[in-house]
């Protein structure tokens, strides 16, 4: 389908229009202006004529399931983009046709190569980031090059992270870690400081997530990073919702340790973690969790193991070729918009969703402050589980956790019209 032209008015109605979810024309106002005046404090967040600039929204002809959809789950599942196609279409060609040679003619290497795509999008140097299953190998590659000695044994995080993660943290225990966890005081938040006073001396390792999942809070990493270099600690983040929609620079951080994925903010797909470690550190690990492919000569078969001194050392057995493939185009499109063009239209867009949830009273468990929210908001309503479900079957795709409600999540591709149109239909099911 040809990408449609922005309007003056506003974007992308006339395929909502068709698609039935929105009934729309061209010349008149958006849904939500049936229910106030244009003058409303909402709309006064916009005018037509700085949405019509939104250059972003050029880009949703490139996602198919934007023609019968409004896609607010991009913290959960980003859209497919439409080259994705492509690539798995070069995949199935280099396999029918070049058969066993592919490996030599380019999927061995895939792993830094395709790694070498993201890396601008977290400020890495070429070379710093190797490609993997998922962010939980990521992080027991990364564990199993660590020992626990009974003066620095503590493995530090929080009690919101990502509960993959706490179960791998969990299983350190067998090998001497000592888990030490940050509470939450109000179950959307782990301030800083509060991380910060929980390293000392004995800390071996800060696990963290960069944007908690269930809330989007922001966790401001500079001050922990800090502290952490003071007492000898490592510090790994767990950049899986922030990546993509959050400016993160490796670098200028001096992270030493960063883990994420494609499935949400990147839109590359699933089984496309990533690993990145700072260059300095890189040959001082040693991974138990190691293979084959983290071998400094592979093809030699040898029986004892020497690793390699560049990023393969943090692979262990054959990768995951095809999703290599469909993680490119996702990349592609992130290096062309760029992430501080990014986060500024979310920022945007989620201010404008928590503004009509104030409106229609619905309470969020979502910071208030844009510089400590990442690009998800949470509203906690009745039955988030039976609003969410009716939402998908309108065509409005969203999704709820426990804990945390509805959440909803704009992404570069998003109109504020799509966010007006969310919200009026979450304020009707939630009201039943």
């Amino acid at each position: 389908m040809p990408c449609l032209a922005p309007s003056a008015k506003f974007l992308l109605a006339a395929r909502l229009a068709e698609s039935g979810m929105l009934k729309l024309a061209l010349a008149g106002p958006s849904v939500p202006a049936r229910l106030y005046p244009q003058e409303h404090e909402v709309y006064r967040m916009t005018t037509p004529i700085a949405a019509a600039a939104d250059a972003l929204l050029q880009t949703r002809s490139e996602f198919p399931i934007l023609e019968k959809t409004i896609y607010m789950v991009s913290h959960s599942l980003g859209a497919m983009p439409r080259g994705v196609e492509d690539e798995m279409c070069e995949y199935a060609r280099m396999w029918g046709q070049r058969g066993v040679r592919a490996w030599h003619e380019g999927w061995w290497e895939l792993p830094v190569e395709v790694g070498n795509l993201l890396a601008p999008a977290i400020g890495a140097d070429p070379g710093s980031v190797v490609m993997v299953p998922n962010v939980t190998t990521a992080e027991q590659i990364v564990l199993s090059a660590l020992d626990y000695p009974a003066h620095q044994n503590v493995l530090l995080h929080t009690e919101l992270d990502f509960p993959s993660v706490i179960y791998l943290y969990q299983g350190e225990k067998a090998r001497g870690a000592e888990l030490r966890v940050v509470k939450s005081s109000d179950g959307i938040s782990v301030p800083a400081e509060r991380i910060v006073e929980a390293i000392d001396a004995r800390t071996r390792v800060v696990a963290i997530s960069h944007v908690l999942f269930r809330s989007s809070y922001l966790v401001d990493v500079e001050p922990i990073i800090r502290r952490a270099r003071e007492v000898g600690a490592l510090v790994m983040l767990d950049a899986y919702q922030s990546v993509g929609t959050v400016p993160v620079d490796v670098k200028a951080l001096d992270l030493d340790i960063l883990v994420g994925g494609s499935v949400k903010w990147l839109c590359g797909g699933p089984g496309a973690g990533f690993l990145y470690v700072k260059p300095e550190l890189r040959e001082k690990l040693f991974p138990r969790f190691t293979g084959w492919m983290g071998h400094a000569r592979p093809f030699a078969f040898e029986t004892g193991m020497d690793y390699a001194h560049d990023m393969f050392r943090f692979l262990n057995g054959t990768p995951h070729v095809p999703c290599l493939y469909a993680a490119r185009p996702g990349y592609r499109m992130i290096q062309k918009l760029g992430v501080d063009a990014i986060r500024a239209k979310s920022q945007r867009l989620t201010e404008r969703l928590m503004a009509w949830g104030s409106e229609f009273g619905i309470p969020m468990r979502t910071p208030a402050d844009p510089g400590r929210r990442g690009g998800t908001v949470s509203f906690s309503v009745a039955e988030p589980q039976r609003v969410a479900e009716e939402l998908i079957r309108r065509e409005i795709i969203v999704d709820w956790r426990p804990d945390a409600g509805v959440r909803i999540a704009p992404h570069y591709y998003t109109s504020e019209e799509e966010v007006d149109e969310t919200m009026r239909q979450l304020r009707e099911i939630a009201a039943k």
